[in-house]
């Protein structure tokens, strides 16, 4: 029998798996990735984008830590289109259309060339464990492979279920075989599981489509980049289109529903609330006349396009109806049936905020096997995962972001805290504090951690340093310099019907009036700089959101006098006098390791919350973080 070592072994070559195991070998572990098809490194199994709503943030976080997924979406888009531009800079955020092939091939050549870095092609069939603590794995054709650290990451592979129609049959994905050994494996150990369902649509050929019939959704014409390391986009972009279903459409789902996996009882699995497929669509709005369709190229050198808004389960019969009902796609052909999958979840509140299993030691789980649905939601997981196994390894602290600190935060105190009983999708409002976290100022909340983790290189991190250096000189400068009133600033104040200036007033107080640009008052300063975008960006929005950071900024120092509140992990809950037994039950079984952690529990009263503060501060002396 062969036996090989490891520092940590990455199962998954997914968007988890590749941040995981990227992050893991860079930080000097010797890692091994090891996934069931080589040539699946990196795919994007469902909609050929990249970011979105609360997504977005996510990536630019991943980048400033020092992933590698926004630099793959910046060389491989085909589209990007920056959502909520109408609204404030809180909750913009950034997509974009990928060249499906092109990001697997990008991802598998960082991958393949990344030293400390194997890859694999095998079937993991179980963890092995001992006295609690991981040893390795051991892989379908008998293989024992010892690690001090292992990451799972298998997406939808833990015990997959594809369903078209009636017709169930194993699978990761459709065409890839199922991880069920795997999935027994850690029931067998003692984790405790559940069953969430997501899905995908039909894939239509392009030629087959009457683009004249469709509106067209045309590309930004100065699109923001993801990586903050990415200069300029220079590559052609495309537009997408949207069509539209309509009562045909509908009718044709709704006499068919016996047929569908979902609504005939075959899935019995909690599927995505905020993704729902069509079915679902029709029978819970059943009101609307119709819905949305984005038709996504899937890439430059293919035909293939995805109609992002139809994900079905229902039998193909019935998708080529469906699909034919619909303006412009009257002769559409599809090239590759929508199913449902049921896939495999360990409760993520079996984990600790470092992604490690509680119950064995140096076992870290990311990506959907966490109860999570979307890329962005995965890669998260993956390089915070990676970066924790290497620092477990190295015998130092955790790494653990605050709700405060970034989405990827809020991503994971979410998880390991409350818990999910539906796919967790990232969304701006999950995020109390949207204002201090922003999209465009993630390089200067994360960026410093990934420097001293060695995933950033100096001359980068160096350059962000000068930015923001910049960026406050200029804002200090704008404070202090007052205008008097004139005819000039009058006249460009009042093309944006502002009014004019009644005394002397400082820059940073114009800047702060609604319509008022850096770029308007730069000619009145006397002092005219070519400062980069970039730079000018964050002084605007430091400035004219100034007033609302300030509050949020006390919102979380009051947050942080109970956050600061730390619970040893062993604490006995039945020492304390005046909570009920279900709350003690509930406390016992999530552990939570401070104040701010058990005040998120469902369930846990405010009066609970008091009266473990009281006992806390009274008789554990170092509850009291410093």
């Amino acid at each position: 029998m062969n036996i090989h070592h490891y520092d940590c072994i990455v199962v998954g070559g997914g968007h988890a798996g590749v941040e995981a195991a990227l992050a893991s070998s860079r930080m000097g572990l010797k890692t091994l990735m090891v996934v069931i098809n080589i040539e699946t490194i990196g795919q994007m199994s469902c909609n050929p984008a990249i970011g979105g709503v609360g997504k977005g943030q996510l990536v630019k976080e991943i980048d400033a830590l020092g992933g590698e997924m926004a630099r793959a979406a910046d060389k491989t888009a085909i589209q990007f289109r920056q959502l909520n531009t109408s609204r404030g800079q809180a909750v913009r955020s950034s997509r974009c259309q990928s060249d499906r092939m092109g990001y697997k091939l990008y991802m598998r050549r960082v991958v393949e060339h990344q030293k400390n870095l194997d890859v694999r092609q095998d079937k993991v069939a179980e963890v092995l464990v001992k006295d609690g603590r991981v040893r390795g794995i051991k892989t379908g054709i008998g293989t024992e492979i010892y690690s001090q650290a292992v990451i799972l990451a298998p997406g939808t592979f833990l015990k997959g279920r594809l369903h078209i129609g009636l017709t169930t049959f194993a699978g990761g994905r459709i065409g890839e075989p199922a991880s069920d050994r795997l999935a027994q494996n850690l029931k067998d150990l003692g984790l405790e599981t559940l069953s969430f369902k997501t899905g995908t649509p039909p894939r239509l050929d392009g030629r087959t489509i009457d683009f004249k019939k469709l509106e067209s959704q045309f590309p930004d014409k100065n699109p923001v980049p993801f990586s903050f390391s990415t200069k300029k986009i220079n590559q052609k972009l495309i537009p997408c289109h949207i069509a539209h279903t309509n009562e045909k459409t509908h009718e044709i789902i709704r006499a068919n529903l016996n047929r569908s996996a979902m609504y005939s009882g075959v899935i019995k699995s909690t599927g995505v609330r905020y993704c729902p497929s069509i079915e679902d669509k029709i029978v819970r709005f059943s009101d609307k006349k119709s819905h949305q369709v984005f038709l996504e190229p899937e890439g430059i050198d293919t035909f293939e396009y995805y109609p992002n808004g139809i994900s079905t389960s229902l039998p193909f019969d019935v998708q080529e109806q469906l699909v034919h009902s619909i303006k412009g796609l009257e002769s559409a052909r599809i090239i590759r049936p929508g199913y449902a999958i049921e896939h495999g979840v360990v409760v993520p509140t079996e984990l600790y905020h470092s992604l490690e299993t509680k119950k064995i030691q140096n076992l870290f789980l990311a990506g959907q096997i966490n109860g999570t649905t979307g890329y962005e939601e995965a890669a998260s997981q993956g390089i915070m995962a990676g970066i924790n196994a290497a620092l477990k390894i190295k015998g130092k602290d955790p790494f653990i972001l605050e709700r405060h600190q970034s989405y990827i935060g809020v991503l994971i105190d979410d998880l390991t805290t409350k818990g999910t009983d539906e796919p967790y999708r990232m969304f701006t409002s999950r995020v109390e504090y949207r204002l201090i976290v922003r999209e465009d100022n993630a390089d200067k909340r994360l960026s410093g951690y990934g420097y001293e983790f060695g995933l950033i290189e100096k001359r980068d991190y160096s350059k962000i340093c000068r930015k923001y250096a910049a960026a406050e000189k200029e804002i200090e400068h704008l404070k202090k310099t007052y205008v008097s009133p004139s005819k000039s600033l009058d006249a460009v104040l009042g093309k944006i019907n502002s009014s004019p200036l009644k005394r002397s007033m400082t820059l940073s107080d114009i800047l702060k009036r609604p319509g008022v640009t850096y770029d308007m008052i730069a000619p009145f300063d006397g002092k005219l700089k070519k400062l980069p975008a970039t730079v000018i960006d964050q002084v605007e929005y430091e400035i004219k959101y100034e007033g609302f950071i300030q509050r949020q900024l006390k919102d979380v120092q009051r947050f942080k006098s109970i956050e600061n509140i730390k619970i040893p992990p062993d604490f006995d809950y039945s020492r304390v006098s005046g909570l009920s037994t279900e709350i003690r039950q509930k406390l016992k079984k999530f552990s939570p390791l401070s104040l701010g952690q058990a005040n998120r529990i469902s369930g846990v009263t405010p009066a609970a919350i008091s009266i473990l503060m009281i006992y806390l501060r009274k008789k554990v002396p170092s509850a009291e973080a410093r």
